[in-house]
């Protein structure tokens, strides 16, 4: 049986914090993604396709925001613990196609490097996850006037 999940996850940005996709660091960023973790919204848009998928709720349930133990936390270390728990569950991830929509700044040279990182926590060949990227062109969706890096599919 092939089951299929669908993630999403969107922060603001903040000036002084580290700017993380994909457990990649983008260097240069002017500001970085606000959050309780490492706020990695490309990586925790995963954990909840992955979960969703496996009928395990969602990142919130298993790795709140309300618990110190989670914060600060490397998100690639919370896709570890969810591939886990989707595997103690009886599934197994077969393969991630996610994308990014943020106005800037621009991703496609840390590409690699997500795929990679990402592939290796959730335990795939690399060919079998895919990261593209994408703008709002400007649309409020994104970020009209404040830049905002959202992950998933935008509401209608």
């Amino acid at each position: 049986m092939t089951r299929s999940g669908i993630g999403f996850d969107s922060h603001r940005l903040e000036a002084g914090r580290r700017l993380v996709l994909g457990g990649v660091e983008i260097e240069d960023a002017e500001a970085g993604l606000a959050g309780h973790s490492d706020a990695d919204v490309l990586t925790h848009a995963v954990i909840d396709a992955l979960l969703g998928a496996a009928g395990l709720g969602d990142i919130g349930q298993h790795f709140p925001d309300t618990d110190e133990r989670w914060r600060d936390a490397d998100s690639l270390e919370l896709l570890r613990a969810a591939v886990a728990m989707v595997r103690e569950a009886g599934y197994a991830p077969a393969n991630v196609d996610a994308t990014v929509a943020c106005e800037a700044p621009k991703l496609a040279p840390f590409r690699d490097g997500m795929r990679a990182r990402l592939a290796e926590a959730a335990g795939l060949d690399p060919a079998a996850l895919n990261v593209k990227f994408t703008t709002g062109e400007r649309r409020r969706f994104v970020g009209l006037d404040e830049r905002r890096a959202t992950v998933g599919t935008p509401p209608l």
